[in-house]
């Protein structure tokens, strides 16, 4: 008795769903992080701006007003008339709650609150850095009462942002700070356009993110189809190259017997007249036929040859037909043939066609009772590329249930069929760059279409 435990089959990967699933948190992931980074890139370099405007306007103020004299005389505390014249336009400027105008020495200048003015303030991180000549920009929710000003109340309800920004104030050549201006502001116009700009960043990234999303779901899933597509193909294929094992070891023992039987009739040839020699002649050109449906059904299983030829598929589709042409006779099944001349030639291997065509002729022959109709037609495409091939019969047709399996190796609907008639019609046509396709429904018969491309 073994010990060994059976080996567990692994699981199906399923492409589709997993990456449907780990694709969607990467690209979602990817843009909320891209559209926060983009808003707060958005943020600060507006907010940065709008400083940079307001430390030009207040600059240009000063200088005009000549109040840099107070600062360069070395006053400080109290009110000064050029303050006072200078100053006061900043405290009526719109969205502005309060100013203030720091001298060297940090004590308060001038100040909309005038209980301010003359306090001197200690360390402070962002008035040391103006005093040091660097723009200082603040920003954030207002919700401290005493950042809220008197002669400025807010008429507005809900959640309102205010901009605190350090202006350093320069001398005339700009060599030295001598002095630093405060506005502490809500400025809503501004943010209402952040804001407005914050939507449109998320929103271009969701949809960016969702088209993504929609692009590489459909290229995977388009890839997965075909990989499957292949791995059924694969399957099959090493199904067929079992029956060319099969057909290779069976083919022996099956030569002999038919020469055995060929050399028979030939000597029942001899002398013979009437009926007993017509069979005779029949089994002769049946175990030729035979003999030629072996050797060509080994060369399925063999790759075809490098270079292909040149073939006309009229030829051998009267050649087929001539091969049924005393059956369909005895079994009164009526032949249309309409051949397009001339026909352009296409490339292949002229044996393996000839055993296609000849399956299918077959299959349409078995698929009628007596008194039908077979129908053969060449043409050339409309594009001028391919030849068209239809073959079609007047059989009781095939369930649309049925439809879908045609092709499998080992499926039939024959009592005595071995179901890879079909497969092997398909694997050579599409071996020779041509395709293969069937019609049918129940009660109005198959057609089979072949498209083979013209060759060059």
């Amino acid at each position: 008795m073994s010990n060994h435990l059976p080996v567990p089959h692994p699981r199906p990967f399923n492409l589709t769903r997993w990456f449907s699933v780990l694709s969607l948190l990467c690209v979602a992931s990817i843009s909320a992080v891209l559209a926060l980074l983009l808003s707060n890139f958005l943020t600060d370099k507006m907010l940065r701006r709008d400083a940079v405007l307001t430390m030009e306007f207040v600059q240009s103020v000063v200088l005009g007003d000549k109040a840099t004299t107070y600062f360069l005389a070395g006053e400080s505390g109290g009110t000064s008339k050029d303050l006072e014249d200078t100053f006061s336009y900043f405290a009526h400027m719109p969205d502005v709650l309060r100013a203030n105008v720091y001298a060297r020495d940090r004590s308060i200048a001038w100040s909309s609150d005038t209980s301010l003015i003359g306090r001197k303030f200690g360390a402070n991180d962002e008035l040391d850095e103006a005093l040091a000549g660097e723009l200082v920009v603040n920003s954030g929710v207002v919700s401290k009462e005493e950042h809220v000003s008197a002669e400025h109340p807010f008429s507005e309800k809900g959640v309102k942002y205010f901009i605190e920004t350090y202006v350093p104030l320069w001398d005339h050549a700009r060599k030295s700070v001598i002095g630093v201006v405060e506005i502490y502001r809500t400025p809503d116009a501004l943010f209402e356009t952040i804001r407005a700009g914050q939507r449109l960043i998320w929103a271009s990234t969701a949809l960016g993110g969702l088209f993504l999303y929609a692009v590489l779901f459909w290229i995977v899933r388009r890839a997965d189809g075909i990989m499957r597509e292949q791995q059924q193909r694969l399957v099959e294929t090493e199904k067929l190259a079992a029956v060319g094992e099969m057909a290779s070891a069976v083919a022996h023992g099956i030569r002999n017997p038919l020469a055995s039987i060929r050399s028979s009739a030939e000597l029942a040839l001899d002398g013979e007249t009437g009926p007993s020699r017509d069979s005779a002649q029949d089994i002769i050109e049946a175990a030729d036929r035979l003999e030629k449906l072996v050797r060509n059904l080994l060369s399925y299983s063999h790759p075809l040859s490098g270079s292909l030829r040149n073939i006309g598929i009229n030829a051998l589709l009267r050649e087929s037909l001539g091969n049924f042409a005393r059956d369909m006779e005895r079994r009164n099944i009526a032949l249309s043939l309409d051949l397009q001349e001339p026909l352009p030639f296409t490339e292949g291997d002229a044996a393996l066609l000839a055993q296609v065509i000849n399956s299918l002729i077959a299959n349409a022959l078995e698929a009628m009772s007596e008194n039908g109709r077979v129908t053969v037609t060449s043409r050339v495409a409309k594009d001028r590329k391919h030849v068209l091939v239809t073959i079609t019969d007047t059989g009781p047709g095939i369930d649309p249930a049925e439809m879908g399996k045609i092709f499998k190796p080992f499926f039939t609907t024959k009592a005595k069929g071995l179901g890879i008639g079909l497969p092997l019609a398909r694997r050579v046509i599409e071996r020779c760059g041509g395709a293969i396709a069937i019609e049918s429904s129940p009660g109005q018969g198959a057609s089979v279409h072949l498209r083979f491309p013209v060759s060059t």
